[in-house]
């Protein structure tokens, strides 16, 4: 674990496939929201949103193998090995009423964890979803190259402040603190395994699209991009506009809503949270 970075809520730890898995668990309803966050990132993903949304829901917010403070031993980052893992974590917790809510790669993770268990989850929210772009092998090569672990290994300071810039319209003050800690963590024993982890897990959103299955999924979805979004669409290899991917994923999905953000880049949930969850209780307690 990176001992590095601290959460403002109670940290918990439970072992899945062999993993020590932190993890905070917030409120007492009985509707449960998990949240996946995305590439490179940990459960701070969600400070501008837990504050708000425990008063209406239980809250689980976790580390992926890999990620913030769960253990880091290597794995392949596969899109399957974080749905099958996802699936044991929520057995292992024995939740049930299910909204699942991921950004970006943990986007993709949930739509898939929905095409491949699809009676698990009672709602789907997703924000700037991983999976909705196409790409060919070409485009798949040139962008594996674009994450090595050595590129995020040796990453300067200044490297890490324009990288998270890239994920906004206009980055909040608060996204100081993820910056400080993403350059603390430099100085970790087990930052090298969490940067091929990062590797590993690009190539696995490359190599397991969910596109052509977007069709299957028939719970209700709510969907989030920010039109400003710099990440989405892939800027090398599109020239179609976030708004164009947006609403191509969208149509696939036959009971979804797709709310475009004026303003608003790729981590919209921390740019812009009052919208997210005033839009995130509206979705899920109506039926």
């Amino acid at each position: 674990m990176f001992n590095q970075i601290e959460y403002k809520y109670k940290t918990n730890f439970i072992k899945v496939c062999g993993y020590d898995i932190a993890y905070i668990d917030e409120g007492n309803s009985s509707d449960v929201l998990i949240f996946i966050h995305g590439l490179g990132s940990y459960l701070k993903a969600w400070d501008r949103n837990i504050p708000v949304l425990k008063d209406y829901f239980r809250c689980i917010a976790l580390d992926l193998p890999g990620y913030g403070k769960s253990s880091k031993q290597l794995h392949n980052g596969s899109v399957k090995f974080y749905r099958e893992f996802l699936n044991e974590f929520i057995k292992a917790l024995g939740l049930k009423n299910i909204v699942l809510v991921g950004h970006s790669m943990g986007g993709q993770i949930a739509l898939s964890f929905v095409i491949n268990f699809p009676d698990v989850i009672k709602k789907l929210i997703l924000i700037a979803p991983a999976g909705f772009e196409t790409f060919n092998s070409t485009d798949v090569d040139e962008l594996k190259d674009i994450i090595s672990p050595e590129l995020t290994y040796n990453a300067s300071n200044e490297q890490i402040r324009i990288n998270y810039k890239a994920n906004f319209f206009q980055m909040p003050i608060e996204a100081e603190e993820m910056i400080s800690d993403r350059i603390a963590i430099k100085k970790d024993e087990e930052f090298y395994n969490h940067c091929q982890i990062v590797s590993n897990s690009l190539s696995g959103l490359l190599t397991e699209p969910v596109f052509n299955r977007l069709k299957e999924i028939n719970i209700p979805t709510l969907i989030f991009f920010g039109k400003n979004d710099l990440l989405i669409p892939n800027r090398i290899h599109y020239k179609a506009t976030t708004e164009e991917i947006a609403l191509l994923g969208a149509l696939q999905i036959k009971n979804s809503k797709l709310l475009l953000i004026e303003n608003c880049g790729h981590f919209l949930q921390y740019e812009i949270p009052d919208i997210f969850n005033s839009g995130v209780v509206n979705f899920i307690i109506s039926e």
